[in-house]
C-alpha cells in the first residue's frame, strides 16, 4: 500500500514534474498540463494519479515522435 499523498499542491506537482510552479501556473491558465481543481475557492490542487497520468501520455507522445523517421535535407 502506498503511503504517498494522493493530492498535491501545485507546488508538490511541479516538484514530482521537474518543472517550476509558474510554469506550470501558466500552463493551468492556458488548459495545458494536467488537471487541477481548486479546493476552497481559491487552492489549486491535484491527484497524484492525474499528474502521473499526464507524465505517463507525454513519454508516450515523446517515444512515438521519437521512432518517426527523420527528415533528411
Amino acid at each position: 500500500m502506498s503511503t504517498a499523498t494522493p493530492l498535491l499542491s501545485l507546488n508538490e506537482a511541479a516538484e514530482v514534474m521537474g518543472i517550476a510552479a509558474g510554469t506550470l501556473r501558466t500552463w493551468r491558465t492556458q488548459g495545458r498540463g494536467p488537471v487541477g481543481f481548486k479546493v476552497g475557492g481559491r487552492r489549486v490542487m491535484y491527484r497524484r494519479e492525474a499528474v502521473e497520468a499526464w507524465l505517463a501520455e507525454q513519454e508516450a507522445a515523446t517515444a512515438s515522435n521519437s521512432s518517426r523517421p527523420q527528415d533528411t535535407q
